[in-house]
C-alpha cells in the first residue's frame, strides 16, 4: 500500500495526514512513478490552508518531486521502468507513488540527482522564467530579489549575478544575509532594521532598480514600487506575508510609469515545448556549475507537518524536501 500526505479539512500542519492510498494502475497517457525526493515549498501551505483553493477535498499536497518509472499506461511510448525521472504537476507530490501524466515528466540527465531534481521542477523552473522569460536580465540591470536567503531567492540570486546583474537582496536575520552574499548578491538589506527601499536608493546612488522579483507580497508591496526606477518592472510572484492588497493603477504612474505583473509557472511552462525548454536550460546551468542546488533541510514524509511550521515560522533557509 503506498503511503501519502492528505488533507481532509484546510487549516494549520495539523490538517496534514500521513495515510494509505491506493494508486491505480497507470492509465492512457499516464505513468507511474516510486518517488525518491519530494519539494518543499510555500506555495505548499496556501493549498492547505486554503489561500490557493484545491479542486476538491481531500486533497494530496504538494506540487514538485522526481522519482523512477515503475510502469506506463496505454499509449506512453517515450518512458520505460527504470527511467529517471521529475515533474513539477498540480497537487498529489506529498506521497510515495503516484500517477503523472507523462507530457509532464522529463528525463534526469545523469549529473542531476533525484534531491536537486525534487527542488528544481518547481523553483528553478520559476527561477528560470523569472530571470528569461518576465523579465530577460542582461549585464548591468539593477535587481531586488526578496526573501533571498530562500529557496527561490538562492537560485535566482546566484542565476541573476551569472547574468551579469548588480544584485541587491532582503532577508530577515544576519546569518540569512551571509547566505545571500555567498550565493550571488552584491548586497543585503536586513528589512527588519532597515527601510529597504531607503537603501536600495542610497546603493543605487538613486538609480534604483530596473525589476523587482516580490515573492512575499503584502508586507513589502509599497517599497517594492518605491525601489523602481522609472517605467521599472514589478514582479509579484508569490504571498509569503499575504496577498498584495487591491491598489490604484494611479500607484504605477505615481511611482515612474511602472509595470507590473502576476505571473504564474503554468503560463511560462504549458506546453511540451516551453517545459522541455525550460528545463534542459536550467540542467544546464547546474551541470555547468553556473547553479550550485543548496538543500538545507531534510524531512521524511511522514513529518510533513514538522516541515511546514518550520517553513512558516522562517526558520528554513534555501531549498527542503522530504523523503518518502
Amino acid at each position: 500500500m503506498s503511503k501519502a500526505v492528505r488533507v481532509h479539512q484546510v487549516g494549520g500542519p495539523e490538517v496534514m495526514i500521513y495515510e494509505d492510498v491506493d494508486v491505480p494502475a497507470p492509465g492512457a497517457g499516464e505513468v507511474r512513478i516510486r518517488q525518491h525526493a519530494i519539494g518543499l515549498n510555500f506555495i505548499d501551505t496556501y493549498y492547505r490552508t486554503g489561500l490557493y483553493k484545491a479542486p476538491g477535498l481531500p486533497f494530496i499536497v504538494g506540487n514538485e518531486a522526481s522519482g523512477e518509472v515503475v510502469s506506463v499506461g496505454p499509449g506512453v511510448t517515450n518512458f520505460h521502468p527504470g527511467d529517471r525521472v521529475a515533474y513539477y504537476f498540480n497537487l498529489g507530490g506529498y506521497a510515495t507513488e503516484r500517477n503523472i501524466p507523462a507530457d509532464k515528466l522529463v528525463k534526469l540527465p545523469d549529473h542531476i540527482s533525484y534531491e536537486q531534481a525534487a527542488v528544481l521542477m518547481l523553483k528553478g523552473l520559476t527561477v528560470y522564467y523569472l530571470l528569461h522569460k518576465t523579465f530577460k536580465v542582461e549585464p548591468g540591470h539593477r535587481v531586488l530579489i526578496h526573501a533571498a536567503a530562500g529557496g527561490i531567492g538562492l537560485l535566482a540570486c546566484q542565476w541573476a549575478k551569472a547574468l551579469g546583474a548588480n544584485v541587491i537582496g532582503t532577508v530577515g536575520t544576519e546569518e540569512k544575509a551571509k547566505l545571500a552574499l555567498s550565493n550571488g548578491c552584491d548586497h543585503v538589506i536586513l528589512y527588519k532594521q532597515e527601510d529597504f527601499a531607503e537603501r536600495v536608493k542610497q546603493i543605487s546612488r538613486g538609480e534604483l532598480c530596473d525589476v523587482v522579483y516580490d515573492g512575499v507580497g503584502k508586507d513589502t508591496f509599497a517599497g517594492s514600487l518605491k525601489s523602481l526606477k522609472q517605467r521599472g518592472l514589478f514582479v509579484s510572484f508569490g504571498n509569503a506575508s499575504g496577498p498584495v492588497p487591491p491598489f490604484s493603477i494611479a500607484e504605477l504612474n505615481n511611482h515612474g510609469s511602472l509595470f507590473a505583473t502576476r505571473p504564474k509557472l503554468n503560463d511560462y511552462v504549458g506546453t511540451r515545448k516551453e517545459l522541455m525548454e525550460g528545463a534542459d536550460t536550467l540542467f544546464a546551468a547546474v551541470i555547468s556549475g553556473t547553479l550550485h542546488v543548496p538543500i538545507n533541510h531534510a524531512y521524511a514524509l511522514k513529518d510533513a507537518q514538522k516541515a511546514h511550521r518550520e517553513l512558516e515560522s522562517r526558520m528554513t533557509t534555501g531549498s527542503g524536501i522530504l523523503k518518502p
